[in-house]
């Protein structure tokens, strides 16, 4: 029986507020690049926009459909998922842009499978695991299959290569099987030989390991691979207590590569100081804390652990690029959520919002 009940409003502005933060960011990081790019300084805000305006509908018309429907047909879409990953490596298929292969041109945009996988992976694992929560004791059959399947999809990703997008992928898959009851002494028995496998993986890549060079010393090649980092940390610099004001960044006039992409909340912090940065921190832990709410009150072990996995997915991208742009962590591809410009990352990830807006509609009115 459909629930009548409305979902966390709370939530929802926090989601608008950011979604409408990051348009005007959007606009404002990338006028300068768009004009000389594509002699137009819309280029980019209209397309956002337009991706914005999809994703709120779908948002709203998957908020109405009952959140158990995610769960039958999981596996179809893992399957599909994978099988996108599969196709993206094809060549003259997949969209190959600064040697990565991540993109499928459909002809009205290009599709990122990874966004796709983020999902699947989220519906996929919290289905099963709330079916299936008693053989996490056991390692060979109750692990071993969900680390199989994150090791398929982790592989796909790094042949791209998508190191960033591999990196959300074990840290939700890790973030739910935690919570699903998966044993502590499991994890440190895996992360001995997955740190490892890291550092290979890190030490293998030369562009890898320029980056990570770059993080531990970005002033010792500051013109090069220290170029992102040293520029990022000169916008936040600049921005002071209250910005530049909005529109009057300078390093978005070349500095910083692609402003209105990984990078674009140094742009915002340089134009909106410390209170604009210091707020929108606020609205991402507000959106946190209102969404594992949501999932602590969820109605079964599916919808909770369905709701803290799609929390998880936008509290681990916006930790990560705040360390990235701070030079805390090494650099890499990672969007800040509703901030970011994408078409396809922002439609998948408002197509979450609405799953979670579902799931809020089922929670107690008193625990809300």
């Amino acid at each position: 029986m459909q629930n009548k009940r409305p979902f966390d409003f709370g939530i929802f502005i926090v989601i608008l507020l950011l979604l409408a933060g990051g348009i005007i960011m959007v606009f404002s990081a990338s006028e300068d690049y768009s004009l000389r790019t594509f002699n137009d300084s819309y280029h980019f805000l209209v397309r956002q926009l337009l991706w914005a305006g999809i994703g709120i509908f779908a948002m709203l018309f998957i908020s109405k459909i009952d959140y158990r429907v995610w769960g039958k047909i999981s596996g179809l879409f893992l399957f599909i998922s994978i099988a996108l990953l599969v196709i993206v490596l094809i060549p003259h298929i997949g969209l190959n842009k600064n040697g990565a292969q991540r993109w499928i041109n459909l002809g009205f945009t290009d599709l990122q499978p990874s966004e796709v996988a983020k999902l699947a992976i989220i519906m996929f694992f919290s289905y099963k695991l709330s079916r299936e929560k008693d053989r996490l004791k056991y390692f060979m059959s109750g692990l071993m299959p969900y680390l199989i399947w994150l090791g398929i999809i982790v592989g796909l990703l790094l042949l791209e290569p998508h190191k960033s997008c591999a990196v959300i992928i074990i840290g939700l898959g890790g973030i739910l099987l935690f919570t699903a009851g998966a044993r502590i002494w499991h994890f440190i028995v895996l992360g001995v030989p997955g740190f490892f496998m890291g550092l290979y993986i890190i030490m293998s890549d030369q562009y890898s390991l320029r980056r990570l060079v770059a993080f531990l010393d970005p002033w010792s090649d500051p013109k090069g691979a220290g170029w992102q980092v040293v520029n990022s940390l000169y916008a936040i610099g600049s921005g002071g207590l209250f910005g530049l004001g909005i529109g009057r960044s300078r390093q978005k006039f070349g500095y910083v590569p692609e402003p209105h992409n990984d990078y674009i909340f140094s742009i915002f912090a340089e134009e909106m100081g410390f209170i604009g940065v210091a707020t929108v921190m606020l609205l991402f832990l507000v959106f946190l804390w209102r969404g594992l709410r949501i999932a602590m009150h969820a109605p079964d072990n599916f919808s909770s652990l369905l709701a803290t996995g799609i929390t998880s997915l936008v509290g681990l991208q916006f930790i990560i690029n705040i360390a990235v742009i701070t030079a805390t962590a090494p650099p890499t591809g990672m969007p800040l959520p509703f901030f970011s410009y994408g078409g396809s990352s922002l439609l998948f990830l408002m197509i979450g919002m609405g799953v979670l807006l579902n799931i809020s509609r089922h929670v107690p009115s008193r625990s809300g």
